[in-house]
């Protein structure tokens, strides 16, 4: 059974919103403010204080990758688009800056909460993620430095023996293996640079 992620309390979050002055911005600050978050608005860009917010809205239908102090798609905070044009552009744009949730314009009476919260957990779950697959990838990238270093410690004996060797090299260095790994390979390298030199 999965675990039923807890409502978090959005009081005392700041969010900005990124769209030019109107009705919609208006609408927006009401509900924020009726939930307890302080609103900043402003328009053509978001200034470099807004890396500090918890929320971000931006204007799908007029904004432009410049408005954003990050690089598309690498928000550090959660992103709601406002969409009122549903032009295939316009939404392919406001997908490749990875909104973690919509509001369609005009903004009415109701709304802003829900897009808070699934923002809020869509954006917690891609991080989470982009973490886990960092994570792989660097027990990848060590899996193929400890094949390296066994095969420089087997020099054509059994890899079982050499493996055997970096272990025991890793306890009396008081490492892990995959630091031994990482020096036998920097020391092949090295080894291997000096023979070079001398040719």
């Amino acid at each position: 059974m999965s675990k039923v992620p807890r409502i978090p309390n959005l009081g005392g979050a700041r969010a900005f919103v990124l769209h030019r002055p109107h009705p919609t911005v208006q609408a927006i600050t009401r509900q924020l403010s009726a939930i307890g978050l302080e609103t900043i608005g402003c328009w053509p860009e978001l200034p470099a204080e807004a890396l500090a917010a918890d929320f971000v809205f931006f204007d799908a239908d007029l904004g432009f990758d410049e408005q954003f102090p990050w690089t598309p798609g690498e928000a550090p905070m959660p992103l709601v688009a406002l969409i009122g044009s549903e032009a295939p552009g316009r939404i392919e744009w406001a997908l490749s800056h990875k909104a973690d949730a919509q509001l369609l314009k005009p903004v009415g009476n109701a709304g802003v909460y829900s897009a808070l919260l699934i923002a809020r957990q869509s954006f917690e779950a891609r991080k989470h993620l982009a973490s886990e697959i960092a994570s792989l990838r660097q027990r990848v990238a060590e899996r193929q430095t400890i094949v390296r270093a066994v095969e420089a410690l087997s020099k054509g004996a059994e890899d079982g023996r050499a493996y055997a060797q970096l272990r025991s090299l890793a306890m009396s260095w008081q490492i892990s293996v995959e630091e031994a790994a990482r020096r036998i390979v920097a020391m092949t390298e090295e080894a291997g640079d000096d023979q070079s030199h001398r040719a």
